[in-house]
């Protein structure tokens, strides 16, 4: 399982992820999370609901009622223009990451010069 602090930066590219063809709603995005990481990573409630204020703060997001489900109203989550592109923004950080921590992680060994 990864930990929550190597993946902390990168809840709000997963979120929009999910919501990129569908809007959807908090147990479901958490359930998405589970299933499409293979169990390797499974979000906690609380850290989701804060990715939710944070990306509906920064208009990347924005919610709606839904249907009622046990007597409660379903939050509904849709990803709005200014998400998609913050999306297409992390996705090329994620990019130039994996390549400068491919650099420090290579298990090869290699012949460096020592001063």
């Amino acid at each position: 399982m990864i930990s929550s602090d190597v993946i902390r930066g990168y809840n709000d590219t997963i979120v929009l992820y999910i919501l990129l063809n569908n809007d959807s709603y908090g147990y479901e995005i958490g359930q998405s999370i589970a299933t499409m990481s293979q169990g390797k990573y499974v979000i906690k409630e609380t850290t989701l609901y804060s990715t939710f204020t944070r990306l509906e703060k920064n208009d990347y997001i924005a919610s709606y009622e839904g249907d009622e489900t046990k007597g409660r109203i379903r939050t509904y989550y849709r990803i709005t223009d200014a998400g998609r592109q913050y999306f297409k923004e992390k996705q090329a950080e994620w990019e130039l990451v994996k390549e400068v921590i491919d650099i420090f992680t290579d298990t090869k060994e290699k012949d460096y010069a020592t001063n």
